[in-house]
């Protein structure tokens, strides 16, 4: 008889669970989070800073159009890694929810609610046939009462953290928020730690080919280059 792989036909629909109890639509996804560009948000006391590695494929694209930092609400961000045209679609969902939540309640959606329904709709594209799971991660983050950062996943699951790092360089960045971060950190030393942490994947930090956002007293705002640029070179004295 000839060898069949462990597995074989398994990944061939969504809604089939391998002997193993594996989804391999849905670990084929995580994949696609596992080999996209570093993402990472730190929380501190004042807010959110979120940080991306934004390399330009070519130097024929408009940098304006290359964005992986999206504005979600006035005091929501979220950062992308994985195939951002699926993580666009997420985004989308996401600023219909907080418009929904506040037109019928007449108040800003919650952090934690609007990652609860993201996740719901990412957990339904593992449920049913003639869907496929999202190829994207999300970091979650805003501030309502105080700050919160949540990093979904292609399954449908999210958690909350402190500082998280999705993409390729997620293992390096968690090692170095493992061993720097602090519960009493300010906004600007998260700046900093978030370039320290984004570093390893950016073979060099250069002004361009970094984006980061900010989340401060429930107001999103996106760095200019500039500003990136001074922090870079705080970080390199």
């Amino acid at each position: 008889m000839a060898f069949r792989p462990r597995g074989i036909g398994y990944d061939m629909a969504i809604t089939v669970f391998s002997p193993d109890g594996s989804l391999y639509q849905v670990n084929y996804a995580s994949e696609a989070v596992k080999r996209g560009a570093t993402a990472l948000g730190v929380k501190c006391e004042e807010g959110i800073v979120l940080a991306v590695d934004k390399r330009i494929p070519s130097k024929l694209v408009q940098p304006e159009s290359f964005e992986k930092i999206f504005q979600v609400d006035t005091h929501i961000g979220t950062a992308a890694s994985g195939m951002i045209a699926d993580a666009r679609q997420l985004v989308e969902r996401a600023r219909l929810e907080a418009q929904i939540h506040r037109l019928t309640y007449d108040e800003d959606i919650s952090v934690a609610l609007l990652c609860k329904k993201i996740g719901d709709l990412m957990q339904m594209h593992t449920q049913y046939g003639g869907l496929r799971p999202f190829g994207a991660s999300l970091i979650i983050a805003g501030v309502n009462e105080e700050p919160e950062l949540f990093v979904t996943d292609p399954s449908g699951g999210y958690l909350g953290w402190k500082a998280s790092a999705i993409g390729s360089g997620r293992t390096s960045a968690q090692d170095v928020f493992e061993a720097e971060y602090r519960d009493d950190i300010t906004m600007d030393e998260s700046i900093v730690l978030a370039l320290k942490a984004l570093k390893p994947s950016v073979e060099a930090l250069v002004k361009g080919n970094i984006e980061m956002a900010l989340i401060k007293d429930k107001k999103f705002k996106k760095m200019s280059d500039d500003e990136v640029k001074k922090y870079i070179d705080q970080l390199r004295e």
